[in-house]
């Protein structure tokens, strides 16, 4: 990168530094700055891996700045940002829109239908984000039904019924009522065998390939006119497990004409020769299509309102020949694009991530590369982040694109104010994480102190909150810094929290408090720990990227499993798994939510 190119970096860099701090009411991080950096600059791109060195001393510059100081800058260089910051939020008018036709209705019932196949990926989450508010809104009813009646393509994960039910509530959200279809089986049979006696329905033994020839055509089997005694014997074997896989279907009497060959004569019931792996179900054999299954469950659980994606139009159009011949009102729809996530390598495929993780290219589900609710869960971004995102989406049916970024502001609100601040160090040396912008190649620097350096620095354990106190960092033994942190010799450094130092050879000499160093004279500022065994606590973290092993200050020890924390100038990150306390060189395991 030539120095014109990094000049205006610097200078857009700092810009985005002032407005990120006095947005937040905190230190800028160098994470959340490089988004709208090279959002707004792509011809910054090429240069990514160079940008965050250029970032990184801004952001120090605008950290030892007060907010007076803060927002004079940025009315210099920016102003329109100061008018946004001090703009009246509008009223959130809401993403959702109204529920078609819902003043029409006593009272709006919704379903969540989940598939438990497995675990839920991310793009699962806006089933929950966008039905759940809505019963919220409408003050509805909402049960979650399982649609679990493929035993063999789809085959339920007998784990995952309760992995769903535990990722709703973490998203915050209560079904009224909890169903599994596979409980349903009979009231199934009862209506199948309701539509043969309408003349609905009839079996047909034709193989698969000679009837989707026969449906290309608009040409009815030879089955189609068969009279309903046979049918409902046929019909009977089925379900007594008389017939094999593929040898006799149910199909639903459509319009075989349909100018659509996706509706013609489609299948309502099937005979599969896997069992279903609850016990409970197990003994069946004749199972019902989802088409058919679902259609008659809405119908029976008194659903007025069906939200889905756009690729299931076609469900709507065969389930309402069914509604048709029971004289049933279909329910209200509406239909959504796909969603997309960016920030992920793996895709957001159950098949694909179960793969990943029998292969071990995943540790599990919970994996921080996976894109998964029991991985951003682990990392402790909260499910009201995620809700916020989703519903911001709306429900368009247009694909659409959902920024990590989103999420992670919305979270950045509801911890920042909970979250203690502490240092970390990081090891690039003994790191594996890719990235290197947010974590450097290097192992820490090593100086003894010099001159009349008191033995603790005693940075605030929050910087909007004075009553929580101040931390001790103790240094006796020295200290490390960051690889890209330690000053040249000769130059000067401040120890947040602690003071400034002068670099004379392996010392950092003392020469004072005097913060005028920085706001004057441009001396960096950075984190710190003390060197001495005792001084520090070693922390493996793993992120999206990879793992990083860094150093903490010692208080970090104090916490418990859960508890969130702010690493100055890394992000947030929550404590998974504290040391064997017979391990004296154990580790602390902490998992990145995000800048």
């Amino acid at each position: 990168m030539d120095e014109d190119l990094a000049a205006r970096v610097r200078a857009a860099a700092e810009k985005h530094a002032l407005y990120n701090a006095l947005k937040h009411g905190s230190d800028p991080e160098v994470g959340a700055i490089m988004g709208p950096l090279m959002g707004e600059n792509p011809d910054f791109r090429p240069h990514g891996d160079a940008i965050p060195g250029e970032v990184a001393p801004v952001a120090s510059d605008v950290a030892a700045m007060d907010d007076d100081r803060r927002r004079e800058r940025l009315t210099e260089l920016a102003p329109e940002l100061v008018a946004e910051l001090e703009a009246e939020p509008e009223e959130d008018e809401g993403a959702l829109p109204e529920l078609p036709n819902a003043d029409e209705y006593d009272e709006i019932r919704m379903r969540l239908a989940p598939n438990p196949n497995g675990p839920w990926h991310l793009g699962s989450a806006r089933m929950p984000a966008v039905i759940g508010t809505y019963k919220e809104i409408y003050d509805g009813w909402m049960v979650c039904r399982f649609d679990d009646t493929d035993p063999e393509t789809k085959r339920p994960d007998l784990d995952a019924y309760d992995e769903i039910l535990d990722a709703i509530d973490y998203l915050g959200f209560d079904p009224d009522e909890v169903i599994k279809a596979s409980d349903r089986v009979e009231t199934y049979y009862e209506y199948a065998r309701e539509l043969i006696g309408k003349d609905g329905a009839y079996t047909c033994s034709c193989p698969p390939e000679h009837f989707r020839s026969l449906k290309a055509d608009a040409e009815p089997c030879r089955h189609r006119d068969k009279d309903r005694d046979t049918v409902r014997e046929e019909f009977e074997a089925m379900v007594d497990g008389e017939y094999g896989a593929g040898e006799m279907v149910l199909r639903v009497k459509t319009d075989i004409e349909h100018k659509n060959p996706a509706l013609r004569d489609f299948v309502a019931v099937r005979v599969v020769d896997t069992p279903h792996p609850r016990e409970a179900a197990a003994d069946h054999r004749a199972w019902p299509m989802l088409d058919f299954q679902s259609g008659i469950d809405d119908h029976l659980l008194g659903i007025t309102h069906i939200v889905r994606g756009i690729d299931l139009q076609d469900s709507a159009k065969r389930q309402r020949f069914v509604y048709d011949y029971f004289g049933w009102e279909y329910p209200e729809v509406v239909h959504w694009g796909h969603v997309q996530i960016d920030a992920y390598d793996v895709p957001m495929s159950t098949s694909t991530i179960n793969e990943k993780v029998e292969s071990g290219d995943l540790t599990g589900w919970d994996d921080p590369r996976a894109p998964t609710i029991a991985s951003v869960r682990r990392r402790g971004i909260r499910g009201a982040a995620i809700v916020d995102a989703m519903v911001d989406l709306g429900v368009s049916t247009s694909n659409v694109d959902l920024a990590m970024s989103s999420i992670y502001a919305t979270n950045r609100d509801l911890i920042d104010d909970g979250a203690d601040r502490r240092f970390l160090v990081r090891d690039g040396a003994a790191s594996d994480a890719e990235g290197r912008d947010r974590f450097p190649a290097a192992s820490p620097a090593e100086f003894a102190l010099a001159g009349d350096a008191p033995p603790a620095g005693h940075p605030p354990l929050h910087p909007n909150d004075e009553a929580r106190g101040d931390r001790e960092v103790p240094a006796a033994e020295g200290v490390l810094l960051g690889a890209n942190d330690a000053p040249a010799d000769g130059e000067r450094v401040w120890l947040k929290g602690y003071g400034c130092f002068r670099r004379d050879g392996d010392d950092l000499v003392w020469t004072g408090t005097d913060i005028s160093d920085v706001r004057e004279e441009g001396v960096p500022v950075v984190q710190w720990v003390g060197a001495g065994d005792d001084e520090h606590v070693r922390v493996r973290m793993r992120t999206t990227d990879g793992e990083v092993v860094g150093y903490a200050e010692p208080g970090y020890a104090d916490y418990a499993v859960d508890d969130l924390v702010q690493f100055e100038r890394v992000g947030f990150a929550r404590l998974d798994a504290r040391p064997d306390p017979d391990d004296g060189d154990g580790e602390f395991l902490a998992f990145y939510a995000h800048p």
